[in-house]
């Protein structure tokens, strides 16, 4: 078929997109708001998607109405570029375990806003709203890519609430007693894994994935340029993760024994027997850490608390809030500021003094 190039304009605030397609004029909404994000969404994605379908015929075609499971694979292949590695994993995943069980020999079009609400709610009876929010997302996107193919009118997902939000990790920073105890008691080839947590604020992931070459003890410096998630190796969670951080002095000692203890041919700072990198912080967690706790009587907090104690302990102390940020990797201090406001000290102080007048 002969289509020409489809053009992109705004009717009453919807996307539409329309085009010649042998010789018959074409005028589709594509049922997004005209934004910026929705702009892109339609030239890299959809329109190509469209010109593939002209080209094949299949514009045309009464096309049968898929099952959820037959769309989420069309789905997940539409989005696999746009997603990282271990995210596209993560998502296919939760897709298998908490979605498919239930929708997944259904056909899309027969999904009702009520089966949604209580598929929702029995999800939150057993898993947190932060969990639940994620797995809402998936399906959300998927059903969206089908209202976009036009195998239905509307998401049914957009009519029920989202769970409200909680706080997705409980913040129990470690006392400086405790954290001694930790690394007196992890031995030796470990304890610097477990230091880098405490003394730097880096994400399991990232000081797994650290290899000698980003480490340079004569600058003082940690570059964090990479991160290892369920054995997928890429970069750190965002942008601004990926940053150049100092070596606090209380440092040093644990890096230079561990590379002291480090085979020489080395390339990651923490290898397994067979030379590799941890592919995840699972075993470090049931086999040290875990262990650890139990035996120096240490309330169990999970390996993420190692970061939160190292913001909480330099905020609480009088450490500059934007020094703070680039060690976390966060994109301003505003976002430190929201999570770890209530550690800034406050010094006593007379409040209002300025107006009382002065004799």
């Amino acid at each position: 078929m002969n289509i020409t190039q489809p053009n992109l304009y705004n009717r009453n605030d919807v996307l539409q997109v329309s085009f010649s397609l042998d010789g018959k004029q074409i005028k589709k909404s594509l049922k997004l708001k005209d934004t910026k994000a929705n702009r892109k969404l339609a030239l890299t994605q959809i329109i190509p998607q469209l010109i593939i379908k002209a080209n094949s015929g299949e514009f045309f075609k009464n096309t049968k109405i898929p099952t959820v499971d037959e769309f989420s694979k069309v789905s997940f292949e539409i989005h696999k570029n746009d997603r990282k590695a271990f995210t596209q994993k993560s998502y296919i995943r939760s897709y298998e375990l908490h979605i498919k069980p239930i929708f997944g020999n259904m056909k899309i079009d027969k999904i009702k806003p009520s089966l949604i609400a209580s598929w929702q709610n029995n999800l939150l009876e057993k898993l947190a709203s932060s969990t639940v929010q994620t797995i809402r997302i998936i399906f959300y996107t998927m059903l969206d890519d089908a209202l976009r193919d036009e195998f239905i009118n509307k998401n049914p997902i957009a009519l029920i609430k989202a769970p409200k939000s909680e706080e997705t990790r409980l913040k129990k920073p470690f006392s400086r007693e405790e954290i001694n105890k930790i690394l007196n008691f992890i031995t030796p080839k470990m304890k610097a894994y477990f230091a880098i947590g405490f003394y730097t604020g880096m994400r399991t992931g990232e000081i797994i994935g650290l290899k000698w070459s980003d480490i340079d003890l004569s600058k003082k410096s940690i570059n964090i340029s990479r991160a290892i998630r369920q054995g997928v190796e890429g970069t750190p969670k965002t942008k601004n993760s990926i940053r150049e951080i100092e070596i606090l002095d209380v440092l040093i000692p644990y890096l230079k024994t561990h590379r002291e203890l480090s085979k020489e041919n080395s390339v990651y700072v923490f290898e397994t027997y067979n030379n590799n990198p941890f592919t995840t912080s699972d075993k470090i967690s049931s086999h040290y850490w875990k262990p650890c706790l139990v035996k120096e009587n240490i309330e169990y907090r999970n390996l993420y608390q190692m970061r939160h104690t190292f913001a909480s302990m330099m905020i609480s102390n009088g450490e500059d809030i934007l020094w703070v940020a680039n060690m976390l990797g966060h994109k301003d201090s505003t976002t430190t500021l929201e999570k770890y406001a209530r550690y800034i000290k406050q010094e006593k102080r007379s409040r209002g003094s300025f107006l009382i007048e002065q004799n």
